[in-house]
């Protein structure tokens, strides 16, 4: 019983280490709804679709994907040169108070209920700031981390070339 204790918190330790090394990319001050106004407003008027990496400095798999991407160069010019990309602060616990609670129901409510698929989830909106597609990100993992091709044919997949063909 000690052993098993021990090994449980070992490995919570080792996972709450690695995502306090990793740069917070979310901003959790800001009005998740006029961020995604914001973005589809400049993705329309650069002709790029917004992908919205929805999630929270809480996840280590979103800290995680993002440090993946900005550390790629091949994915981040393809991210780059076809979309407007955000990262999406989500958090449901009525301990954030009620508006922070109303604006995590009001965001999953636009971007089709995401949160489905887990965290981090990618939510593709077109030129609209309607939902093209969601993106499970358990599809894109590989060990701890993330596979460089599965990341490549989703993004790729979802420019706004590719879908307006």
């Amino acid at each position: 019983m000690k052993k098993a204790i021990f090994t449980l918190f070992s490995v919570l330790f080792v996972l709450t280490t690695n995502a306090q090394g990793l740069k917070k990319v979310y901003n959790e001050d800001i009005n998740p709804i006029e961020q995604i106004d914001q973005a589809v407003a400049k993705a329309k008027s650069e002709g790029k679709f917004v992908v919205c990496q929805v999630g929270g400095n809480w996840c280590p798999w979103c800290l995680r994907f993002a440090d993946f991407i900005t550390n790629d160069t091949t994915i981040s010019k393809v991210i780059d040169d076809n979309f407007v990309y955000i990262h999406v602060n989500y958090n449901p616990r009525k301990s954030e108070g009620e508006t922070k609670a109303r604006q995590a129901a009001e965001l999953m409510k636009r971007l089709d209920n995401c949160g489905r698929f887990g965290y981090p989830v990618f939510v593709v909106l077109g030129e609209d700031g309607k939902v093209v597609h969601i993106q499970d990100s358990s599809f894109l993992e590989e060990g701890q981390g993330y596979n460089k091709e599965k990341v490549l044919r989703f993004f790729n997949n979802w420019t706004p070339k590719a879908v307006m063909q």
